[in-house]
C-alpha cells in the first residue's frame, strides 16, 4: 500500500510541475494583451497559483520520495 500511495504522491507532483507549466504560458500570453486592471489582477493572480502548485509539487515530491526510499 506504502508504495503504491508513493507512485501516486510522485504523479502528482509531476502532473502539478506540467500545471505550473502550462500556467506559466498562459501567463505570457496574457502580459501580450493590452495592460488594464484586470490583466493587473489576473497576472497577480496566476504568479500567486504559479508558487502555489510549484510549492506543493515540491511537498508531494518529497513525501512520494521518502515513502518509495529513494
Amino acid at each position: 500500500m506504502k508504495k503504491i500511495l508513493g507512485f501516486i504522491q510522485l504523479f502528482l507532483a509531476l502532473l502539478l510541475i506540467i500545471l505550473a507549466l502550462a500556467t506559466g504560458f498562459n501567463l505570457i500570453l496574457i502580459s501580450m494583451r493590452p495592460e488594464t486592471i484586470s490583466v493587473v489582477n489576473v497576472i497577480i493572480g496566476q504568479g500567486v497559483l504559479i508558487v502555489l502548485l510549484l510549492a506543493f509539487a515540491n511537498l508531494c515530491l518529497k513525501k512520494g520520495r521518502k515513502t518509495l526510499d529513494l
